[in-house]
């Protein structure tokens, strides 16, 4: 990794941890729900940046179809990888805010049940990864799983609005939010889904790196 690539990543990190604690302990708490409000500029970002992974997981499948080329397993392996941090870490901050607000952990909400499908998703395409050898018929059933992941992306977005649920709708763009809350989320989320590009890139070179010693330990074999 070079310094200016460090450099970048420590900046990006910076913007994002400047972003949390603003939110976390100086803007102004939601009038309605208090101080818990403020894990929104948590939770939001985390899960926005998830649903970003799996549109990076779209495109990356669809040139693997149209190219046939192993590229794309790199791509999809580092994007899938941080998929499913970022739904891990989205289902656990809002099991937090629903522990407060519900007065549950956990319960089969929509919202929650299609969120906890990505995660799944997001683990069976790592499993499988790492399952096949490396080969053209891997891109396509990696391809085929990818753009089924992404298919789940629009289902959780409309579930508050499809079926009886639990979780508030969606908050941005309907003018429901003060403009203090809304533009501290909305530089928060771009500092989340920057930050994972940023690990995207990491992560793929560490990828091609681990290739490399395996072609050249099967070699020496």
């Amino acid at each position: 990794m070079t310094v200016s690539s460090v450099i970048v990543g420590v900046v990006l990190f910076g913007w994002l941890f400047v972003c949390w604690s603003w939110g976390l302990w100086i803007v102004s708490p939601d009038i309605h729900q208090g101080e818990v409000y403020r894990i929104i500029y948590v939770h939001v970002p985390v899960c926005l940046t998830a649903f970003a992974c799996a549109i990076y997981l779209f495109v990356f499948s669809v040139h693997g179809l149209a190219r046939r080329t192993t590229q794309s397993l790199v791509w999809g392996q580092a994007v899938a990888e941080l998929g499913l941090l970022y739904t891990l870490l989205g289902l656990a901050t809002g099991s937090i805010w629903g522990r407060v607000t519900w007065g549950v952990w956990w319960t089969w909400d929509a919202r929650l049940l299609t969120t906890f499908i990505l995660g799944l998703l997001f683990a069976a395409y790592l499993l499988l990864q790492q399952t096949l050898p490396r080969s053209l018929n891997k891109v396509k059933a990696l391809a085929v799983l990818g753009i089924l992941i992404f298919v789940d992306i629009p289902i959780i977005y409309k579930s508050v609005t499809w079926w009886r649920t639990l979780h508030q709708p969606p908050s941005l763009g309907t003018g429901t939010l003060s403009p203090e809350i809304r533009n501290l989320l909305v530089i928060t989320i771009l500092a989340s889904i920057a930050c994972m590009t940023w690990l995207f890139f990491a992560r793929c070179r560490n990828i091609k790196l681990q290739h490399q010693v395996d072609d050249l330990a099967g070699r020496i074999n």
